[in-house]
Parts: structure tokens; sequence; C-alpha cells
């Protein structure tokens, strides 16, 4: 089997509505950037990255040129030696995680498409489907329990609760929520915006309502997280604080929280994903999958890295629904809140670019 070409297209992807978040502002739209492996014989493997300067951190054009400058190389790369294929793609993509996720998903999709095998069996095959949460954006008290019952109607029994902008206003939503659905697992994410004194306040008022608050203070302040970690009954888990490997290790080893959550958007990859697990395992804390807004191709990476770990207590990987142009065609089911993987080789999806 050889490599006949890699091709890279870029594909902006409007959102149902905008969706309001307390770190960013209203987000409309995101870039995916879809990169296509092509060999002989005929197989064809996809890779994705997003590319958002807010929630990615890189830009549509930096993300482009760089996906642009790998697939010069992959043509000359093995088609199934993945370490060694994306060591020959580092120097490239280094500064630039969502490239690298990218090309990443793209191997491991080919390897799974060649041993006719679905990723999630290649990683490890724990388990075969996991139920997610869905996201409740940030809105008024009565829009957020509407948002709430609806999502509820249709099977989902977790909620993720974004927050972070009014510490009493959260507080209060969060309330509603669980007086009218007191059977719904919630949890609460505050994106990095409270300071120690108001993530305090909020873990102590909700305690027994919410499985677990993410990233309650800002990603830069790894002393705030821990000093609320010890004082919060409710579990605290890092999200923007953890940038990869190397974050994750020290946020674990000096046991800054209960738990690291990891998107494989903007980790690096599947296999970058894999050694943050590995990290939270080690250090017998709890491992929480995410996503950002992303097409189901990505959504399908999160899920099948998160049904090979037995550690992955958490997933929130909804990333795709609001999406209104997803080029993406899943092989994954979505059943009443639960994630089902097929079992059709590598990723399950197909694009039609």
């Amino acid at each position: 089997m050889q490599i006949e070409k890699c091709v890279v297209t870029p594909v902006e992807l409007s959102l149902k509505q905008p969706v309001r978040m307390s770190a960013y502002g209203e987000i409309e739209s995101v870039t995916a950037v879809f990169v296509r492996i092509e060999t002989r014989p005929r197989k064809t493997a996809w890779g994705c990255a997003i590319a958002h300067p807010d929630l990615t951190g890189e830009s549509p054009a930096d993300v482009v040129a760089t996906c642009q400058e790998c697939a010069k190389l992959v043509p000359d790369l093995h088609p199934t030696n993945i370490e060694y294929s994306l060591a020959a793609l580092a120097p490239f993509v280094n500064e630039s995680p969502c490239s690298a996720c990218a090309f990443d998903m793209a191997f491991h999709d080919l390897l799974g498409l060649v041993a006719d095998m679905p990723v999630h069996r290649l990683l490890g095959g724990y388990r075969d489907r996991i139920q997610t949460s869905v996201t409740i954006p940030i809105a008024s008290v009565k829009e957020s329990v509407e948002s709430a019952c609806g999502y509820a109607d249709q099977g989902f029994r977790m909620l993720k609760i974004k927050g972070g902008l009014d510490a009493d206003l959260d507080v209060q939503r969060v309330r509603a929520i669980q007086r009218v659905l007191p059977d719904i697992i919630l949890r609460l994410d505050a994106d990095g915006c409270y300071d120690i004194q108001s993530a305090l306040n909020v873990s102590r008022a909700l305690e027994g309502k919410l499985e677990m608050i993410e990233q309650p203070t800002s990603p830069d302040d790894q002393g705030a997280l821990q000093q609320i970690t010890r004082l919060s009954p409710i579990p605290i888990l890092a999200d923007q604080s953890v940038t990869g490997p190397e974050s994750a290790l020290k946020l674990a080893s000096e046991r800054v929280v209960d738990g690291l959550s990891v998107k494989v958007a903007t980790s690096g990859g599947l296999r970058r994903a894999s050694q943050v697990d590995a990290i939270a395992r080690a250090a017998q804390i709890a491992t929480m999958v995410g996503c950002v807004i992303e097409p189901a191709l990505l959504i399908a990476a999160g899920l099948y890295f998160a049904l090979s770990s037995p550690n992955v207590r958490y997933v929130d990987l909804d990333g795709h629904l609001e999406l209104i142009n997803d080029p993406t065609v899943p092989g994954f089911e979505l059943v009443e809140g639960w994630l089902i993987a097929s079992d059709v080789p590598g990723l399950g999806c197909t694009v039609e670019l």
C-alpha cells in the first residue's frame, strides 16, 4: 500500500444559533479543516482540525497553512506506521496542536481501514457505548430550564450547564433545573471565570446537586485551582488548564484537581489524549473526554478514545449537535443520550466534500 495524495479542505461551519460562553462571548461559526489521505489500493482516510482563535487558540489561516505543508510530505510517509509518520510531521505541527490532531486522526482512520477494525478496538476496546452530557448555554433561569427540559424530552440524562458570568445566577439556574428535573445528572462549567471565593460559594451552595464543576478558575492560576479542590465539597476537574501531557503531569502529580478533561481537538490528537489519560489513570484521578464546537468526525475520534479506556468517567461529546452544514456522515449513533459505536472500520465516518 502506498499513499497517493493528501488533500486539505477548510470549511466554515455555521451554528443553528449563536452560543454564548463566559470566556469567549458569542460564537456563530467555526472553521473545520478536513484532511483526506488517499492510498493505492484505494482507501480514503479522514482527519479534522478546528481553527478558532478563542476555542482552540489557532487561526484558520495558520492551521490551513500548516496542514498544507504537512500534506506535501504525507505521500512519502508509511501509511500504517503511525509513530514513524507522525514523528516525521512533528517539526511542522509542534506549535499547532490542531494541525497535529488532523493528521493523527487521519493516520488512525487509515490504520483502522487497513486492519478492518474500528479505532476504539485498536485503542483498547473497553466498551462500545457511553453516556454523554449535553450543554445548556448561558441564558436566563427560564431559558435554561426550558432548554434542559427540551433535552430531557429527547432522552438525555446528563446536562452540562455553562456558567461563569454571574455566580449567583448560576446557582439559581442549577437549582431551578434540579427542581424541575430531580433525576438528571448536572454538571457546571465556569470556563475559568470565577474567582476563588465565588467558586467556593457556588460549590457549597450546590453541594448534592452537581456531579462536578469544570474549570472554576483561570487556567493560568494553578494555586487557585488547587485551593478550591481542597475545600470544595464537589469534585473539581481541570479543562483549559490541560494543554497536553506536560500540563496533565503537573496537575496530577501535585493533586491540583480531582480529574482531567481532555479534548482530542485541542490536545493534538488521539495519541496525546491517550497520554493524558494514562497520567490520570496512574494518579488515580478521573478522565473526562470533552469537545469544542466541532463536526461529527471529531466527535467520533473523541468517542472512540473514550470507549477505549476504563478510566474515562465523564463524557461531554455534543459539539456537533448545533452545526447546520457539517459534511460528516457519522457511523456512530446517539440514542437517548448514549453514544454507540459501530463496527465500521476506522473512525466509521465519511465526509461529503
